[in-house]
C-alpha cells in the first residue's frame, strides 16, 4: 500500500494537471444560469450546459469576469447585442481554466464573443414567431379593425415612467381639441418581474375590455438592455390573441421584438403611439368633413339646378301653371303646422310612456320596501325570541360573577363571591365549594 496523500497534496496534483494540460485560454459555449455582478465590480456568473431537450444539467462551473475585465467586456456586450449579460443567454466566452487547492475548479472569463449570443437571441425569436405561425394566432390581432374613433385607451406603463406623462399630455394638449378617455394599468416594465407585471396588466384590461377601444404599452426611454422581457412567448401569445388592438411604443429604434411583431400597431416611443391616436381622430374628422362639404355641395348644386329648372318652367308655363304654383305655396305653409301637430302628438305619447314608466317604478319600490320591511320584521322577532329575558322568565337563572357568565365550576372558586339573576331579582351567594359533574 503506497503512502497515502493529504488533501492538500491531492489538490496540488489536479491543480499541475490542470495548469499542464489547459495552459493557454480555450473558447467556451455555454448557458449562464446565474450572472451577479459584486460592489467591487467582478462579476461572477455559473456557467451550464443541460440534455438534448433541454431539461436536465449534464454540467456546471463557476466562472468570474474581474472588475477591470467585466467593465469593458460588459460594455462591449451590451453595445453589440443590446442587452446585459443575463441567466438563460447562451455565450461564447474565452476562458483561462483554473483549479485552487481552496477554492477549487474554476473559470476565469478574458473575452466574449456577442455574435454568438446575438445569433442566438435572434434565434430564439425566431423561433417564437415560427411556433406563433405554426399555432396560426401570429396575425390576429394586427386583422382586428381599428375602432372608430379610438378614443378610450387603456395605458400599460410604469406610473413614474416619463414617457408615460409625455403620452398622456399629448393626447390631452393636442392641437385639435380631440378628446381622449384613459387610465392607467400599472406594471413593470423591465427586469425579471416584467413578464408576470405584463401579463397581469392585460388581464385587468381584459376584465373590463368593453370598456376600451385600444391598448397601448408604452415603455419610454431606457436601457436598450432591458429589452428581453418583450421576447417572451407568455406574453406575445397573449397580445396577439387579445381581442383589442395593441398598440406598442417601447422607445427604442434598433430592432423590433417579438412583440412588437405580434402587436396591430408598432410605433418608436410614447410620444409617437400618442401621435398616432391623434392622427387616427384627424384622419376620422377629415373624413367626415369631407363628407359633410360633399353633401352640403351636393345638396346645393341639386338646389340650384332645380331652381335653374322651376325657373326655365316657370318662364315657359308661368300662365298655364300658375294656378298650380298657387295650390302648391299653400299646401307648403300647412306642412309648419303638421310638423307641430306631429310633434305634439308624440310629445303626448311620450308623456303618457314616462307616467307608465313612473307608475310601474313606484309599484315596484314599494314592493321592495314591503319585502325589505317584513324581513326586518323577522329579524326582529328572531332577536327578540333569543333575549335572555325570556329564558329567566321561563324558569332559568343565570350565574355570574364579576359581571361574567359562570360557565363551568372552574371559573369560580372556593370565597367568590356570585350572583344569581332570575326573572324577579338577583340572589347574592358566596361559593362554598364546588362539584364536578361525573
Amino acid at each position: 500500500m503506497t503512502e497515502p496523500l493529504t488533501l492538500y497534496e491531492l489538490n496540488a496534483r489536479v491543480r499541475g494537471t490542470v495548469e499542464s494540460v489547459l495552459q493557454e485560454p480555450c473558447w467556451l459555449q455555454a448557458e449562464l444560469s446565474e450572472v451577479r455582478a459584486a460592489y467591487n465590480g467582478h462579476c461572477y456568473v455559473e456557467f451550464v450546459q443541460k440534455d438534448a431537450r433541454g431539461q436536465s444539467l449534464v454540467a456546471k462551473a463557476r466562472g468570474t469576469i474581474w472588475a477591470g475585465t467585466y467593465a469593458l467586456l460588459g460594455a462591449y456586450f451590451e453595445r453589440e447585442t443590446g442587452q446585459r449579460l443575463a441567466a438563460g443567454m447562451k455565450v461564447l466566452v474565452r476562458v483561462a481554466v483554473s483549479f485552487h487547492e481552496l477554492y477549487g475548479y474554476s473559470l476565469t472569463v478574458t473575452d466574449i464573443d456577442p455574435a454568438y449570443t446575438l445569433g442566438d437571441l435572434v434565434r430564439r425569436r425566431r423561433e417564437i414567431l415560427r411556433q406563433l405561425e405554426e399555432e396560426g394566432i401570429l396575425n390576429d390581432n394586427r386583422a382586428l379593425p381599428l375602432p372608430v374613433p379610438a378614443s378610450r385607451v387603456a395605458v400599460i406603463s410604469s406610473a413614474t415612467a416619463a414617457g408615460y406623462g409625455d403620452f398622456s399630455d399629448q393626447l390631452l394638449h393636442n392641437d385639435y381639441g380631440f378628446r381622449f378617455t384613459t387610465r392607467l394599468f400599472p406594471a413593470v416594465m423591465q427586469g425579471e418581474r416584467a413578464e408576470a407585471s405584463l401579463l397581469d396588466a392585460l388581464d385587468a384590461v381584459l376584465a373590463e375590455r368593453d370598456a376600451w377601444d385600444v391598448v397601448v404599452i408604452i415603455r419610454g426611454g431606457g436601457a436598450t438592455s432591458d429589452l428581453s422581457c418583450f421576447d417572451s412567448y407568455p406574453l406575445a401569445a397573449a397580445c396577439a390573441q387579445f381581442p383589442l388592438p395593441v398598440i406598442t411604443g417601447i422607445g427604442h429604434e434598433r430592432d423590433d421584438t417579438v412583440l412588437d411583431s405580434v402587436a396591430h400597431r408598432r410605433v418608436k416611443t410614447p410620444t409617437a403611439a400618442a401621435a398616432f391616436l391623434i392622427d387616427c381622430q384627424l384622419a376620422l374628422a377629415t373624413r367626415l368633413e369631407t363628407l359633410g362639404r360633399r353633401v352640403t355641395e351636393g345638396a346645393l348644386r341639386h338646389v340650384h339646378e332645380r331652381r335653374a329648372a322651376l325657373d326655365t318652367t316657370a318662364l315657359r308655363l308661368n300662365s298655364v301653371f300658375v294656378h298650380a304654383v298657387e295650390r302648391q305655396r299653400r299646401r307648403l305653409e300647412m306642412w309648419p303646422q303638421r310638423w307641430h301637430a306631429a310633434a305634439e302628438r308624440g310629445m303626448q305619447r311620450e308623456a303618457h310612456r314616462l307616467e307608465s314608466l313612473q307608475s310601474r317604478l313606484c309599484l315596484l319600490a314599494e314592493g321592495r320596501v314591503q319585502r325589505a320591511r317584513l324581513l326586518l320584521d323577522a329579524w326582529g322577532q328572531r332577536c327578540e325570541a333569543a333575549d335572555p329575558v325570556h329564558l329567566l322568565r321561563r324558569g332559568y337563572t343565570l350565574t355570574l360573577k364579576d359581571g361574567r357568565p359562570v360557565r363551568r365550576p372552574d371559573d369560580v372558586r372556593e370565597g367568590d363571591e356570585i350572583v344569581t339573576r332570575t326573572a324577579h331579582g338577583d340572589i347574592r351567594s358566596v361559593v362554598c365549594g364546588e362539584t364536578k359533574r361525573k
